[in-house]
């Protein structure tokens, strides 16, 4: 596959992760942070909120891939 290939799919599997973690983490804290007090909210925010890099992180190194000779 060609590394432009890699990269139109990454993007778009980028997005979407982005999307649904966002969503999740949304959903989350609307059921279970609703009577924790405003530092447990912003720590968590702070931990989803860099949540996604981690799984990201396997999609940009595949998209940056070299291609084969």
């Amino acid at each position: 596959m060609r590394i432009r290939t890699r990269k139109l799919i990454g993007t778009l599997g980028l997005l979407a992760l982005v999307t649904v973690w966002a969503l999740l983490a949304m959903a989350f804290a609307q059921f279970a942070l609703r009577a924790q007090s405003g530092l447990v909210v912003f720590l968590f925010y702070a931990v989803a909120g860099l949540g996604w890099v981690l799984p990201a992180m396997p999609i940009v190194a595949w998209m940056q891939r070299p291609d084969r000779a």
